[in-house]
């Protein structure tokens, strides 16, 4: 397994990965609410980097600025109404998370290379859709799209340097709401 030391360096190639995509931006999102990942819903007057950092604080306790972000991966449109942008933002090593219980039903620390395990992702076709889904076998859980889609961009761009598309990635059933 491909080892990532959380350290200068890696925070240097995220960012070189990050400035050399062409990110796709959605201009078409129809009804989709926009929203930024650190989760959530962009307010009015805000831009997909400001709403990541309100929404790390708000849901996570961390306060960077913007001289944390490295980057942004490509929207992703949910079946949930939400037009999804990836906003990748560095913490520093050892940051205390302090997950908001009203706001985040748990909060995870994974290594870098956990993206990379064997058999993950894994891609799945159901009958619902001609498109399939995308999940990610984690140590802590398996994951399933839109963050395994998003993680699994995150992984391809950000870590390996690849340009990876994920929106042709569809959501399982339960996430149709």
């Amino acid at each position: 397994m491909t080892s990532f030391p959380f350290d200068a360096a890696l925070r240097a190639t995220i960012g070189l990965h990050l400035h050399s995509f062409d990110r796709r931006l959605r201009a078409d999102s129809g009804d989709l609410k926009r929203a930024a990942v650190a989760i959530g819903r962009v307010d009015p007057g805000e831009t997909i980097e400001q709403t990541a950092l309100r929404e790390l604080e708000e849901e996570l306790g961390i306060t960077l600025s913007a001289a944390d972000i490295l980057g942004a991966l490509d929207d992703y449109p949910t079946r949930s109404g939400y037009l999804m942008a990836p906003v990748v933002i560095w913490a520093p090593a050892g940051i205390d998370v302090k997950p908001n219980p009203s706001e985040v039903a748990a909060a995870y620390r994974i290594a870098c290379s956990e993206l990379f395990r064997e058999g993950s992702p894994e891609i799945v076709a159901i009958e619902e859709s001609d498109r399939p889904i995308i999940r990610l076998p984690l140590s802590v859980s398996t994951v399933n799209a839109p963050t395994a889609a998003v993680l699994y961009q995150f992984r391809e761009v950000a870590l390996a340097g690849r340009d990876t598309r994920v929106d042709h990635y569809e959501q399982p059933v339960f996430a149709w709401r």
